[in-house]
Order: C-alpha cells, then structure tokens, then sequence
C-alpha cells in the first residue's frame, strides 16, 4: 500500500512538472504587440488560440481608421478636460474691462471682487451668488481680451 501512494505521488509530481512548462502564446514570433486602443475594440467571443494573425492585423486596422477619424483636426479649440475654474487673475481682469471692478488686479477674489462678480451677474440677469460658474463665465469670458471685449452698457459698482 506504501508502494502504491508513493508512486501516485511520483506520477502526481511529474505530471505536476510537465504541465508547468514553457505555455505558448497567442503572439507568435514577429506580430507586434496589440495596443490598448486594439484591445478595447477586439471581440472576446473566440478563445485566444483560434486568433489568427491576418485577424490581428484587421482589428488593429480597424481601430487605427475608427481612431483617425474620431478624433477633431484642432484640438487647440476644444476646452480643457473635466470641469474649467477660471483663476483670479482672469476674473479680476474680465470684469476691469466689463467696468465692474476698479481694484488691483491680484489674483485673490476678496469682498471687492465678489461684489464686482454679483454686480455683474445681476447686470446679466444670472443668480448673484459672487461665484464664477459656467454661466458668468460664459459671459464674463467675453471680457477678457480687452480688444475682443463688448463695451458694457451697464456700469454698476
């Protein structure tokens, strides 16, 4: 009975070894690498083995045009990613050149600068809430370049 549970031991552990072998992989020697864009595009349906290179090559051609023609020619006019805070320094100056603000233009939005702001958004018919939100900015960003700037036909202080 020894005998027997050392050899199913014996057999167990070079079945265990064989198995433990160099695996082959699905990219054969000289395909490139997929990319993430390819991986995000490529049907998961089939197992990884039954991928033939001629399909790898038409996937990644695939997501190269999908690519190519998602993306905008200028991306110089798109806004910044996620949500835009104008800094102090803009807002002071839109509202100098929209003539709500006469204070020193130091980048710090103190009480001087938030009535400025609430004066401005009630001219504008906004919420006065002192706060430069998408709405004011929308508006006040127009202020900003002093040569592009609308001449402001309310004047409160």
């Amino acid at each position: 009975m020894k005998r027997i549970l050392i050899l199913i031991g014996i057999i167990s552990f070079g079945v265990y070894l064989a198995g433990c072998g160099k695996k082959e992989t699905a990219i054969e020697e000289g395909a490139e690498p997929m990319t993430m864009e390819v991986l995000s595009t490529v049907n998961i349906t089939q197992p990884v083995n039954e991928v033939k290179p001629t399909e790898v090559k038409s996937v990644e051609a695939k997501a190269a045009s999908a690519q190519a023609t998602t993306q905008p020619a200028n991306l110089a006019s798109l806004p910044p990613a996620g949500p835009f805070a104008p800094i102090g320094k803009d807002i002071q100056t839109a509202l100098k050149n929209a003539g709500f603000y006469t204070g020193e233009i130091d980048g710090k939005i103190g009480p001087m600068s938030k009535k400025a702001i609430e004066a401005f958004q009630q001219a504008n018919g906004l919420k006065a809430d002192g706060k430069v939100g998408p709405k004011t900015w929308a508006l006040l960003s127009k202020y900003l370049n002093p040569a592009s700037a609308p001449v402001a036909t309310t004047n409160k202080r």
